[in-house]
Formats: C-alpha cells, sequence, structure tokens
C-alpha cells in the first residue's frame, strides 16, 4: 500500500464517502487509489471552484465532510473563493492538495507555490504530509480537524513522493471534541435578558436555524414575548409549513435598523453581534441599537440546540406551544415580472423537501413571504459574500440528497463565476432546477454606487455594471453542457417552466429574461 492508497482508506474509515475532485499530475497516484479502494464516490467539477462550493453544499445538508482533490497552489487558489463561502458558513471540508515530490521542489519549476500560505487564510487546520509513513494519520487529523463544531476547513498536502512511496496502514479518526455548552450563570443571563418581553431579541444562527432549534426558540417566545430573529448570513434555515417561521436580517442597513429598533436587550445563539455587510460613509458598522445590551448564550462554535434547551428548560418553557406556518401557497401570479410575482412563482410551485440555494443577491431579497408556509424545505444561502457559490453548492447538496429537489437561484453576473457546474450536474443526472435572473446587469452594485456617495454614474462607470455587448444566452449554454431549459419572459411562463421542473427529475434551466 502506498500513502495516496492509506489516504484514501482512511477517509473512507473515518466517513468521508465523496470526493470533488480536479486532479492534476500530482495527485495521479491517488487517482489509481480511488480506483482501488471501494466506498469513495468520486465527482469531477471542470474548476475547482465547483469542487470547493460543492463539498460547502453536501457539508451543509449531511453535516458530514467531503474531500476535495485540487492540483498543486493554483488548483488551491481557484478553489479559494467558494473555500472562504464554506469557512464563514461553517461547513467541515477536508482538502487533498498535490504537490510537487519534496526533493523536487527546489528546483523552483513553473506550478511551484507557496501551497501552506494560501491555504492558511482559507482553512482552520494545514499541514504537509512529510513522509509516506505520515500520510495516514495526517489525513484521520484532517477529518478530526474538519469536524470540530461547527464544521472546519482542513488542507492537507500531499508531495507526490509521499503519494507513492510505501505506507504504514490505515488509521483511525481521532473522537472529535463536543462543543462546549452555555455555563449555568450564562443560561440564566440569557433567560433574564428574554423576560423584557417586546424589548428583548433572541437573535440566532447557525444550526439554531434548523427544526428543532426553531421550535425551541418559539417556545423561548411564546413565553417570554421576545422576538426571535435570524441572522443575515445563514447557512440553512428549515422553513415552510409546520416549521416557526423567522426571517434573516437584512443586507440593506436602514432596513436591518428597523427590524431591531426597540430591542433593548439581544441575546446571542450561534450568530455574531448584527453588523453591516460594508462600511457605507454615514451610516454605522454595528447595527446593535444604542443602549442595548448583548448576552451571548452561545458562541458560533458552541453548541446551539443545546444552550437552547438549557435555555427553554431555565424559563419553564418546554410546554409551550410555538407559533408556527400554517400550510398556504400563494395564487399563481401572472403578468410581466416583478419581484413579488417571482417569490409568488416560487412558493407555488416549490415540492416538499426542495433544497433552495440562493445566490439570487438582489432579486431574491424579498422572497421569503410568499413561500413560508410552502411545504417543509431547507433554504440555503451565501454567507461569505464571495460570488460563484450557487450552482456549485446546488451540486453538493443535491449529491447528498439525490432524492430530495434543489432549487438554485442565481443572478446572471453570478452565474458566469462557476458556470462549469451546470456539466457536473448533467454528468451526475443531479435533480436540479437552476433559475437565473438576467437582469442584464450586476444590478446590485448600483444600488451600492449610491451607498458609497458615488450617485449619478457616467457612461463608464455604467459599463462596468452591465452584462451587454454581448448578450449572455444562458439557454445554449446550458445546452452545451447537457443541461435541458427554457426562457421565461413572464410569470405565466415562468410558472409553467418551474412546474415542469419540479415533475421532472434531472437537471434544467431556466433563464427568468428580467
Amino acid at each position: 500500500m502506498n500513502g495516496a492508497e492509506s489516504l484514501v482508506r482512511t477517509l473512507v474509515k473515518g466517513g468521508v464517502e465523496v470526493c470533488f475532485a480536479n486532479p492534476g499530475t500530482s495527485e495521479m497516484h491517488f487517482v489509481g487509489a480511488l480506483d482501488r479502494v471501494e466506498g469513495m464516490r468520486c465527482v469531477l467539477g471542470l474548476f475547482e471552484g465547483v469542487c470547493s462550493g460543492a463539498a460547502d453544499g453536501y457539508y451543509r445538508m449531511t453535516d458530514k465532510p467531503a474531500s476535495t482533490l485540487l492540483h498543486l497552489g493554483p488548483g488551491l487558489a481557484n478553489a479559494a473563493a467558494n473555500l472562504h463561502n464554506a469557512k464563514k458558513a461553517g461547513s467541515g471540508i477536508v482538502n487533498i492538495v498535490g504537490e510537487h515530490a519534496l526533493y523536487h521542489i527546489k528546483y523552483d519549476t513553473p506550478l511551484t507555490a507557496d501551497i501552506e500560505g494560501i491555504a492558511r487564510p482559507f482553512s482552520h487546520w494545514v499541514k504537509t504530509s512529510p513522509t509516506s509513513k505520515t500520510v495516514a494519520t495526517d489525513g484521520a487529523a484532517a477529518i478530526q480537524a474538519a469536524r470540530v463544531a461547527p464544521g472546519q476547513i482542513a488542507t492537507l498536502i500531499l508531495p507526490a513522493d509521499t503519494a507513492w512511496t510505501e505506507a504504514d496502514g490505515v488509521a483511525d479518526t481521532p473522537e472529535t471534541p463536543l462543543p462546549q455548552k452555555p455555563a449555568n450563570e450564562e443560561v440564566v443571563a440569557a433567560a433574564k435578558a428574554l423576560k423584557g418581553g417586546q424589548s428583548a431579541m433572541l437573535f440566532i444562527g447557525g444550526r439554531a436555524l434548523r427544526a428543532r432549534g426553531l421550535e425551541l426558540a418559539g417556545k423561548i417566545a411564546a413565553k417570554t414575548g421576545c422576538k426571535v430573529q435570524a441572522a443575515g448570513g445563514t447557512a440553512r434555515i428549515e422553513r415552510g409549513a409546520g416549521r416557526v417561521p423567522v426571517l434573516r436580517l437584512h443586507f440593506v442597513v436602514e432596513t436591518a435598523q428597523e427590524m431591531l429598533k426597540g430591542t433593548k436587550h439581544m441575546v446571542l445563539c450561534g450568530a455574531k453581534a448584527p453588523a453591516a455587510f460594508f462600511a457605507y460613509p454615514g451610516k454605522p458598522s454595528v447595527l446593535v441599537p444604542e443602549g442595548c445590551d448583548v448576552t451571548t448564550l452561545c458562541p458560533v462554535e458552541g453548541d446551539p440546540i443545546g444552550s437552547l434547551e438549557a435555555l427553554a428548560a431555565e424559563l419553564d418553557a418546554m410546554n409551550e406551544k410555538p407559533a408556527v406556518a400554517q400550510p398556504k401557497r400563494p395564487d399563481r401570479p401572472t403578468g410581466k415580472f416583478t419581484l413579488d410575482g417571482l417569490g409568488q412563482a416560487l412558493g407555488a410551485t416549490m415540492p416538499e423537501g426542495a433544497i433552495v440555494v440562493d445566490e439570487s443577491v438582489t432579486t431574491g431579497r424579498g422572497f421569503f413571504p410568499y413561500s413560508v408556509g410552502a411545504p417543509p424545505h431547507d433554504w440555503l444561502n451565501n454567507m461569505g459574500g464571495s460570488i460563484g457559490f450557487g450552482g456549485p453548492v446546488a451540486v453538493g447538496a443535491a449529491v447528498a440528497c439525490p432524492d430530495r429537489k434543489v432549487i438554485c437561484m442565481i443572478g446572471d453576473g453570478s452565474a458566469m463565476y462557476t458556470i462549469q457546474s451546470l456539466w457536473t450536474m448533467a454528468r451526475e443526472n443531479l435533480d436540479v432546477c437552476v433559475m437565473i435572473f438576467s437582469n442584464r446587469n450586476y444590478k446590485i452594485l448600483y444600488s451600492q454606487l449610491a451607498d458609497v456617495g458615488a450617485a449619478n454614474p457616467g457612461p463608464r462607470a455604467i459599463d462596468m455594471l452591465t452584462l451587454d455587448r454581448p448578450t449572455l444566452e444562458f439557454t445554449l449554454l446550458a445546452k452545451g453542457m447537457g443541461v435541458p431549459g427554457a426562457k421565461a419572459h413572464d410569470l405565466e411562463e415562468l410558472t409553467k417552466q418551474l412546474t415542469y421542473a419540479m415533475s421532472h427529475k434531472g437537471p434544467y434551466l431556466i433563464d427568468v429574461v428580467m
């Protein structure tokens, strides 16, 4: 058994069952080992950013790390933007990055790079295996690191000679430390803060937004009268009929301030204190209202569900009945496209168990009210802000949950960053409906120009924000990568196309021409 095979066998034994791969020469021994070892599903991406984003989506839906296979420093650099998103979302990933043979690095050949230096900003754990004898134990340590709550990025660099040289065997993955539960005094302080009723807010994120966490938050709200507010960045919300509804904090500073207005006591559970996405002249960075006391019940790396259970018990709220969303769908919309109409079309057609991957940035901000009573579903947002997130995360979610429909909503500018994800959807026959909102521009940046004090842009500034000359033809791009699709020019066409896509398995693209 060589080092590469010892690593693959260690990954499989440690519960890593999927590898999203874009390999090169230095990874060929790892590729060869995949042929000899049962239990590892290999999914090819045509761009490393598809692989890293897919691993993010896979973790969000399984709470289990997948691996990526990346080629040297440039391959890792290509994956970095979606590793950034995954890190912000608390997704666990084991990156396997090939490296030149150790004795070859000194010759500074074309692909030589500081791989550890590239990895560190996007990883919690980084190591280069020094010999084939340590590869298995290094791999086991990477799995353990990736599992640390809420999920971490572990990057293991595999020099080619450690992959092809004889190894000692397979390693067992060490137990991962459990997240720390809140101290009793923290629970008591949070309970005291929330007894303020309408002037108090339970501000939640992470796994507190799963169905059980929301149920507990709903019980606490029923007992105390406090408000429950989701953070602006959310890795996964379990929503729909029968679940406790919650709104995400709005991106726009003024709207977010209005949502938080009047809060005198804020309790954080699985979320950081709210802050503006960007700095703007004359606007605050911190969104916590002036004079509001902030109490941390559970930090981002803590145990949100255990913390909410302890808080509910302290408040004697376990027998309370939370307010849940009642089954209700909007009517099927007609007429020209409006933002409300788009939200209604989605809410009217999405099936039970749908997984919505939302990178609609501007268009989809107001969609939540129209799907609150839809059948139970999951909603995944981009927490890192680096675009090119939607398609790859949809790939990973579909690999993780093959019996559930994935609905991927992307703006046209974002779609072009990782358009190669369509090819992987076709190759793996993934059940993904991709909706691309063709605004023909980077629409969000128009409002951002005004917000940073650059109103009334001239022709050169506007030229940097428009996506024309030529117009992007997404149905043709999709067809070239094996994904069927159609255009929709109004709400009737869109609803018809969504109805078709929801009733058929496999990838499908709808170009929503705004």
